[in-house]
């Protein structure tokens, strides 16, 4: 017996020590997400505290190797970027795309955080904020190991169920102290081809998109049941939520919400590797946090990739995919369609963020698309109406789907109606 005990001790204060260690790991991956959410909510004194009580931090990386000075820069907190910089932030860090903190700011068209970046040395590597426009940047080419997620890396023990749909549920977890969306699908579906099909269509899809207006894709579990498909957590909910809550928004903020989803799409649809996303509606558009200053275009399980040979081809396919009361003429009718399904359901939303109710709103959803599908429209009643956005609705669900603009076209329509709103305040981020 005796002879066993020095053994046994040795083990005891070997686990203590691993354990230990653990959660010492744990404290720091979670101070690593807290410096880079409070530099994203532009909380400088916050920042402050943490650099305060460990100076490391300044260094750290999130998933995509960005540092709190890139996340800074993208948005043009002054405050924060100046308090990071007093603490040694590498001016020069580069994410996993090869950009500066510089190219972020530059592709975020933010003046005063460019000044003061070139002041201290800042240089555009990478990208240079290429990334921002409508031309699709690829990642680079995926190996399945880089984002091939171990199941025993999710972290279910505080989860909540987020959305729930036919194939299983969305939870808020958390992978290597980040809150993380998990898609997963029902065990019952794991064996079913169809389901494995879209399933693998949909993380085929979205491990080639990076845009700050589409929901990141952050790995996925597809070796293993149940599968399941990881994204970023975003605290905001969704643009359903916020319209029932909120009503009919300001003119600005509608503007801004729609400048936001045209950017996604205006990227989706660049041409010659069109994604026609086939199902926007407003429980596909996220809010970034709960300020409301950000929007994100998720859910790709119905989205389609195409090659386009030349620009007028009318893409072979026909069906009823999407939702009914957002759904284009064309795609109730079974008829031959193409990316300007995206417009139309585009203009759906903005009619639901001026007038307040979803399009259509005293029909059930099928008798409201076969009742667009005759050639009717939801009608306008807010007074005061900006007259500019009203005829943009309206060309955005022309019957003859060429008649409707491109994303790229609403996008310059978009900036000019903003440009002669007056100024909102809740707004003015965006002109940092």
């Amino acid at each position: 017996m005796s002879s066993d005990a020095p053994e046994s001790a040795a083990s005891a204060s070997c686990s203590a020590s691993s354990d230990k260690d653990k959660q010492k790991e744990k404290a720091r991956v979670n101070r690593t997400s807290l410096i880079l959410w409070h530099a994203h909510q532009n909380d400088a004194a916050a920042v402050r505290k943490l650099l305060e009580e460990d100076r490391s931090l300044v260094q750290a990386r999130d998933y995509d190797k960005r540092t709190p000075l890139h996340v800074a820069s993208l948005h043009g907190w002054i405050d924060v970027a100046k308090c990071l910089i007093e603490y040694g932030a590498d001016i020069n860090a580069q994410d996993r795309w090869k950009n500066t903190p510089l190219a972020d700011a530059e592709g975020a068209k933010k003046h005063s955080m460019i000044e003061l970046l070139k002041s201290y040395g800042g240089l555009s590597y990478g990208q240079n904020g290429s990334h921002f426009e409508p031309k699709p940047v690829p990642p680079p080419l995926p190996n399945k190991c880089d984002w091939e997620i171990e199941p025993s890396e999710l972290d279910f023990s505080n989860s909540a169920i987020i959305g729930k749909g036919s194939f299983g549920e969305i939870l808020k977890a958390h992978w290597r102290g980040t809150p993380v969306a998990v898609k997963r699908i029902l065990p019952s579906l794991s064996d079913d081809r169809l389901v494995i099909q879209d399933f693998r269509h949909e993380v085929n899809l979205l491990v080639k998109l990076r845009h700050p207006n589409i929901v990141q894709f952050l790995g996925a579990v597809t070796d293993k049941k149940p599968l399941m498909l990881i994204t970023e957590y975003l605290r905001g909910g969704d643009l359903h939520q916020y319209l029932k809550e909120k009503g009919s928004l300001s003119p600005s903020t509608a503007v801004n919400f729609a400048l936001d989803i045209a950017r996604g799409m205006a990227y989706l649809h660049n041409e010659p590797n069109v994604i026609i996303h086939r199902d926007l509606k407003p429980r596909n558009v996220l809010l970034v946090n709960s300020s409301a200053d950000h929007l994100k275009v998720g859910d790709f399980g119905l989205s389609k990739l195409i090659k386009v040979q030349n620009s007028h081809d009318v893409y072979k396919m026909t069906g009823e995919t999407g939702s009914y009361r957002y759904m284009a003429p064309e795609v109730f009718k079974h008829r031959k369609y193409d990316k300007k399904v995206d417009v139309f359901s585009f203009a759906m939303i903005l009619y639901e963020m001026l007038e307040g109710d979803p399009p259509l709103s005293t029909y059930e959803p099928y008798e409201a698309a076969k009742y667009v599908a005759e050639g009717h429209r939801p009608f306008f009643r807010s007074k005061g109406l900006i007259t500019e956005l009203k005829e943009l609705t309206e060309q955005c669900w022309a019957t003859d789907m060429n008649q409707r603009p491109s994303f790229l076209e609403i996008l310059k329509r978009l900036e000019k109606i903003k440009e002669n709103l007056p100024s909102d305040h809740h707004w003015n981020i965006f002109n940092a």
